[in-house]
């Protein structure tokens, strides 16, 4: 895997000598020299990434492996090391007969755990994670290996012999009868051959749009099942990497239906310590061949993969905000292309970044016919189309229209609806009522909203409270209205409105996973939306203006995608004993003016990422050309981006020589940056900060290649 292997001994700029200086060097030693410790006799050298946080010593090291050490040095296994004067935590790569190091080498310290936790193939695969983010391979680790937990390691049975597979139909007699596979998968016409494919053995790829509003048996978590069942059933292992813990929660009771409990194992972020490490292990020692979770199971180190499945790759939580900031999608697509497994990414919306995988041929698209997206799709209506106005004044200007009463009211006779609102809280933020400027803090000038009833008005960056009686900036009124509303507030109104009716608010610290089918008034945030099995008899979509307005590159596809997200939990068509559900967009212009709409009025998410795509090519924008948010003190990051330009790359703006505050700014990737190359933009930053590591540079720089949000 790795070539560049340094002596742990070696001096080179500002690394410090491994090797204790010899005695001879010492003024009047105060003790005798100790003794050589004896070295192994087979593949006696080890080669070591060490973890530390200095970029510019981003390679491995070799070590002697002591005599009694010998048996517990195995590659992947923990060791400590002695590294620039400290002792440091590292992973054994591998260990040769002769080093490539001419000079004298120190011994490992001690292997922390015999344990293999680092497997060759992940080893690869976050090696290659690390270039193509300009980060270090230590940075990666830390996200792939969970710490180690002794009672754990001491609680979990060791594995079955390599050799010793059984097959998934011959170890549970249960397992043939399961179920029948392929029922979600019917209505797609690649579906059938995707699970044939899978089953024998093979391993396709494939980017998946999901049908929304499908009955119990046929929905996402039900197809999801029946591609893991179908690669499980090859003998081969599967891993599927959901958002949030909730869609693991509705994905593992579908998975274990069809596979049984004691095959799938779950990895989320809530797990504490112990049971993080032993569901880790549990996959490691290979007891388990099914992995669901969210963004730390995309390292589970499964044997034998056949399969790496994300759902709703556009959802921010994919994107790990640690360094270097890799995204699941590229995690999963690195590992599929290492281990020879098959890549499925899906959801109800299409992201640009997999459109462009699919327009370049890497992934094939797995749709339903145009005619069963319409038989299926939500029936949507934009308040204030049409002849809504001759009937309804407000209907385009108001919160809530009466066209989204009535659809409320005629869906709370039967069963639950919903109510997205883009934004969590009470009053989100205060304006002028005169002029309609907004109300800034006098400390920060961060937004000033009202956090609850009856609460006085304040700073939501700081918390300093807003004087009474504040005049307004622009006009000298001290008359102040709510310019943006949270769920919280929505509820409150809601409940008036409806005052027999259940009210359950779902967003920020107190989420809801799941509703029953009675009559209740659901205010969710974008992402909080409750599961309702047998579906919403209507959905209200508010404040669409504030999605379509997000200072983003991604304003209108992310806006598509909640919204579909939201309209997708619409009671399947045709169900029985009901009028046909509805989803009521409100407060945004009419829809063929604003592409988001109108993709949303025919549901096509694929037309608006192939769209926006087209864009993004002709303006050099991503996924078309990368790009890297540099962040940081002004001086510090116009150093950065001044070597970025200098190797060829495209600086959009320069903060001022002078300037100490925060500054960010972006970089384009030149014309030579294709894939990552030693000219791409990731070596770019990764030789950035190997120069500013080794010079022992003060100020602390980040540069986040492919930032999202962060591309203002």
């Amino acid at each position: 895997m790795m070539t560049d292997r340094s002596g742990a001994a070696e001096d080179a700029g500002e690394q410090l000598a491994l090797v204790p200086v010899p005695v001879a060097r010492r003024r009047a030693p105060s003790r005798a020299p100790v003794a050589e410790r004896p070295t192994a006799t087979a593949a006696p050298v080890a080669t070591v990434v060490v973890d530390t946080p200095l970029a510019h010593l981003d390679r491995p090291f070799e070590y002697l492996v002591p005599a009694e050490l010998d048996d517990e040095a195995r590659p992947g296994a923990r060791v400590r090391v002695r590294f620039a004067g400290r002792d440091h935590d590292g992973f054994l790569l591998a260990r040769h007969d002769v080093a490539e190091h001419t000079g004298r080498l120190a011994p490992l310290r001690r292997v922390v755990s015999p344990e293999p936790v680092l497997t060759p193939s992940v080893a690869a695969a976050a090696r290659e994670v690390a270039d193509h983010y300009g980060g270090s391979l230590a940075d990666v680790l830390r996200l792939a290996v969970p710490p180690r937990h002794a009672r754990a390691e001491r609680g979990v049975s060791p594995g079955p012999a390599e050799d010793g597979r059984v097959d998934p139909a011959d170890a549970d007699p249960t397992a043939r009868d399961r179920g029948t596979l392929g029922g979600a998968w019917a209505a797609y016409p690649a579906g059938p051959a995707l699970l044939r494919r899978l089953a024998a053995g093979e391993s396709p790829s494939a980017a998946w749009l999901a049908l929304p509003a499908q009955p119990h048996g046929r929905g996402w978590a039900t197809a999801l099942a029946e591609v893991v069942a179908a690669t499980w059933r090859s003998g081969r292992s599967a891993v599927v990497v959901v958002p949030d813990h909730r869609d693991v929660a509705r994905l593992v009771p579908e998975v274990e239906a069809l596979v049984g409990e004691g095959e799938c194992v779950q990895l989320t972020a809530d797990l504490g310590p112990e049971a993080r490490y032993r569901a880790f292990l549990t996959v490691l020692r290979g007891h388990a061949r099914v992995v669901v979770g969210t963004r730390s199971a995309a390292w589970a180190p499964v044997r034998d993969a056949g399969l790496f499945a994300c759902w709703d790759d556009g959802d921010d939580l994919h994107h790990e905000p640690r360094a270097p900031y890799p995204h699941v999608r590229e995690v999963l697509r690195v590992r599929a292309r290492t281990e020879g497994a098959g890549l499925l990414v899906g959801g109800l919306g299409r992201s640009v970044e997999l459109q462009s995988w699919v327009e370049r041929g890497e992934l094939p698209d797995v749709s339903a016919a145009r005619g069963t997206v319409r038989a299926v799709a939500p029936a949507v209506v934009v308040a204030g189309e049409g002849h809504q106005q001759d009937r309804d004044a407000a209907a385009r200007s108001a919160r809530i229209p009466s066209v989204a009463w009535r659809a409320l009211r005629e869906g709370l006779e039967h069963g639950p609806v919903l109510v997205q609102v883009p934004r969590q809280g009470y009053v989100v933020s205060l304006s002028c009522q005169e002029c309609r400027a907004p109300v800034r803090c006098s400390r920060c000038e961060g937004p000033v909203g009202i956090g609850g009833g009856g609460r006085t008005p304040a700073c939501r960056w700081c918390g300093t409270p807003a004087r009474a009686g504040q005049a307004c900036r622009s006009c000298g009124s001290s008359r102040l209205r709510s310019a943006g509303l949270g769920e919280q507030r929505t509820a409150e109104e809601l409940g008036r409105a409806f005052p027999s009716v259940r009210v359950i608010s779902s967003g920020g610290q107190h989420v809801v996973a799941r509703v029953d089918d009675a009559p209740a008034l659901v205010v969710a945030t974008p992402g909080a939306e409750p599961w309702a099995p047998s579906g919403y008899h209507a959905v209200a979509l508010l404040d669409a203006w504030r999605l379509l307005d997000r200072a983003t590159i991604d304003a209108g596809v992310e806006a598509l995608r909640r919204w579909t997200a939201a309209a997708g939990l619409v009671r399947p068509t045709g169900a029985g004993g009901a009028s046909a559900a509805r989803v009521v967009l409100c407060g945004a212009p009419p829809h063929a003016g604003v592409p988001a709409v109108e993709a949303l009025v025919r549901w096509d998410p694929v037309g608006l990422a192939t769209r926006e795509l087209a864009d993004r090519t002709a303006l050099g924008l991503p996924p078309a050309r990368r790009h890297a948010a540099v962040r940081g003190p002004a001086r510090a990051v116009d150093e950065v981006v001044e070597a970025l330009g200098a190797a060829g790359h495209v600086v959009l703006g320069r903060p001022l020589a002078d300037e100490r505050d925060e500054a960010q700014v972006l970089v384009r990737e030149g014309d030579a940056g294709d894939g990552d190359p030693p000219g791409s933009l990731a070596a770019g930053v990764r030789a950035v900060r190997a120069s500013r590591s080794a010079r022992k540079a003060d100020e602390v720089v980040r540069a986040v290649l492919d930032p999202g949000d962060g591309l203002l």
